[in-house]
This record gives structure tokens, C-alpha cells and sequence, in this order.
């Protein structure tokens, strides 16, 4: 399926709809309000202060959201009064994610719109991203996922219909290591480190990572802050409000760029294509048996740790470790289209 196919499919999927957007103003959500405003018999982009975002995250949203000329409301709460989410454990997204469109669900029931749509995307189902779980349980809608949008997708949409969008939209939870508390001090010397590297970079994504006291700094372009002078300043001052360390990871901050699906050639059947992919968590094999059977034909074995599909004459197996490995297909596009079929299909297991 083609990129303008895929747009088709999204416009169709909302025409006439009545929604709730889950709206940050990044690339995924934007495009989503931008399709919604333009197909939708009724659209309002809600953006949630969850309390942990960075300052620019609610203007820029607003911002955003009036260049689309889409209703736009705030919604606010403070995770940092959520002890468990405070804890930081493995499941810390989920909570969130779980807090914030239970928010959206009272909002939508005021509005009496039944329907609530995120941006989430194929790309972000290859990801360590548990939050995604509470779209299943909540029925959030997905449009990019069931129109097959990929990150690459998603940028390409947005240029080609000239759109911008922030590149500061995750909450500044997600920048400190696990099992560490989640503290007011934190989140400030992470905020005040971000605000004053952005002011030295002028743009591009920026980043401060706060692993066990030590800043560790991400930015675009790492070439703008390749001076000792700079270096020095920045050296100081986050020492100033509480780290111990600082440190320039120089590989930078970017889009990983995973691909879909990778070619394994099969060493005894040359005629048989095989292409395969590996999620980063374990697959809870009894529960997306449970959802494959709504796509095919399905051999499971718990025991095992195993997911056999037939469909459409292709065979896709599920591992329990996450790998998943797709076979009798034509080719690598037949591959990532019947993995779009799957992807959502696959329910993880939370720690």
C-alpha cells in the first residue's frame, strides 16, 4: 500500500465521525487532527497536563492546534501525586498513559462523543512502549495503525502538506532511569537543563537524561555544543542544581528508523521467502492467540511459547520471546502488509 493509499484509508476511516483526540502537537497527533478537522462531522483536540511535561509542551499544542484550526482544550492532573507512579517501575508508562486517557474518557462523556483517537503509530508497536496496552483496554482508536502509518509515513504526510509540529512532546519522566523516584528536583534540573541547551542549539530535539544523578545530554546536532567554552558552561551549571556528572552522548538524538520487517533468506528452501522482526518485550502468547483468530487460522501453544497464523495463504508465527517471523510471503511489501494486520493483534506481557 502506497502512501497516498494509506491517506485515503485514514480520511475514510474518520469521515463523519464525532472524536476525542489525544493531542500533544508531536508529528503523530498532528497529523491526526490535521486529517480529523478536515474529515470529522465533529473533532476537539485535548492536550493533558499530566504535571511532568516540558514547559513548551502546552503552548506549542495550542499553538499547533490553531494553525490547523482545530477546537483545542487542556486538561490537567499531577502524576507526581501518584505514589506508584512515582516508584518508577517497568510499567511507569502504563500508569500514565491509564491516568491520562481516563481523563480524556471523562472529557469525551461530558462532550458525548463516544470515540477516542490517538496518534499512535506501526512503528511505535515495534517499541518498549507498555502504555500501548491501555489502548486496547480502553478502546482507543488508533487511525494510524489501522491505516498502516509508519514514523517515515507520518514525517512525509506532514511535509508534503507543509504542517509543523513540536519535537517536544514526551513528559520528563521518560528521561530518568528506572527504579529511580520520580522527584520534583528531578524533573526541575531536567527541565532547567533542557531550556538552557535548547537556547544553545536554537533547534532540533534536545534531551537531558537523568541516569542515577549523572546528565546525560542528547541533541540533534551535536556539532553546536562542540566547544569547550560551551561545554564548560553547561559543565557547571547543571552540577549547580543537583547532578554529579554530566556527559555528551555524541551519537546524538534521532529517530532509530526500524524497519518493519528484515529478508532472512531460508538456507534449505531458496524458493521460500522468510522475513522476521523482534519486539522488545515478551508476548503474552494466550491473549493474542485470542486476537489472531479474529485475522485467521491459528495453532497456539502456550507451553511452547508459540503463535502459528495462516493467513491468506501466508504463515506468521509469534514467538513468546517477541520475535516474529513471516513466511510463503511475495515479497517484502506482501511482508509489512500482513505484519500491519498483526502488529495490533500482539499483547504484551507487563511487568
Amino acid at each position: 500500500m502506497d502512501l497516498e493509499q494509506k491517506i485515503e484509508k485514514i480520511k475514510e476511516y474518520l469521515k463523519d465521525k464525532e472524536v476525542i483526540i489525544a493531542f500533544s502537537g508531536g508529528a503523530d497527533s498532528t497529523l491526526v487532527a490535521k486529517i480529523a478537522k478536515d474529515m470529522c462531522k465533529e473533532a476537539t483536540a485535548i492536550t493533558v497536563d499530566n504535571g511532568v511535561l516540558p514547559p513548551d509542551c502546552i503552548s506549542n499544542a495550542t499553538k499547533i492546534a490553531k494553525e490547523i484550526g482545530i477546537p483545542h482544550e487542556v486538561a490537567k492532573y499531577n502524576l507526581l501525586e501518584n505514589d506508584t507512579f512515582k516508584s518508577n517501575l517497568p510499567n511507569r508508562c502504563f500508569i500514565c498513559k491509564n491516568q491520562m486517557y481516563s481523563k480524556l474518557q471523562e472529557v469525551a462523556k461530558d462532550k458525548k462523543i463516544d470515540t477516542i483517537v490517538d496518534g499512535t503509530n506501526i512503528s511505535d508497536l515495534l517499541e518498549d512502549r507498555p502504555g500501548i496496552m491501555v489502548n486496547y483496554e480502553k478502546n482507543i482508536v488508533s487511525p494510524l495503525v489501522y491505516a498502516g502509518f509508519t514514523d517515515e509515513d507520518v514525517r512525509k504526510t506532514l511535509e508534503k502538506l507543509d504542517i509543523h509540529y513540536s519535537t517536544s512532546t514526551t513528559c520528563f519522566a521518560t528521561r530518568i532511569s528506572r527504579y529511580s523516584e520520580i522527584t520534583p528536583k528531578k524533573i526541575n534540573r531536567i527541565s532547567y537543563g533542557e531550556s538552557l541547551i535548547k537556547n544553545m542549539v536554537r533547534e532540533g530535539p534536545v534531551r537531558v537524561r537523568d541516569d542515577n544523578d549523572i546528565a546525560r545530554i542528547e541533541v540533534g546536532n551535536v556539532e553546536k555544543l562542540l566547544n569547550m567554552g560551551i561545554l564548560n558552561h553547561i559543565n557547571s551549571e547543571l552540577k549547580a542544581v543537583g547532578f554529579k556528572r554530566v556527559a555528551l552522548d555524541i551519537s546524538g538524538y534521532g529517530e532509530s528508523g526500524k524497519e518493519l520487517v528484515v529478508y532472512k533468506p531460508c538456507k534449505d528452501e531458496e524458493n521460500k521467502i522468510m522475513f522476521e522482526t523482534e519486539l522488545p518485550y515478551e508476548v503474552d502468547i494466550k491473549n493474542t492467540c485470542s486476537e489472531l483468530k479474529k485475522v485467521g487460522s491459528v495453532k497456539c501453544s502456550e507451553q511452547m511459547g508459540i503463535a502459528m497464523l495462516e493467513i491468506e495463504g501466508r504463515n506468521v508465527t509469534v514467538f513468546k520471546t517477541g520475535k516474529i517471523v513471516a513466511r510463503r510471503v511475495a515479497d517484502k511489501e506482501d511482508a509489512e502488509n500482513i505484519l500491519i494486520d498483526v502488529l495490533p493483534r500482539i499483547r504484551r506481557k507487563l511487568e
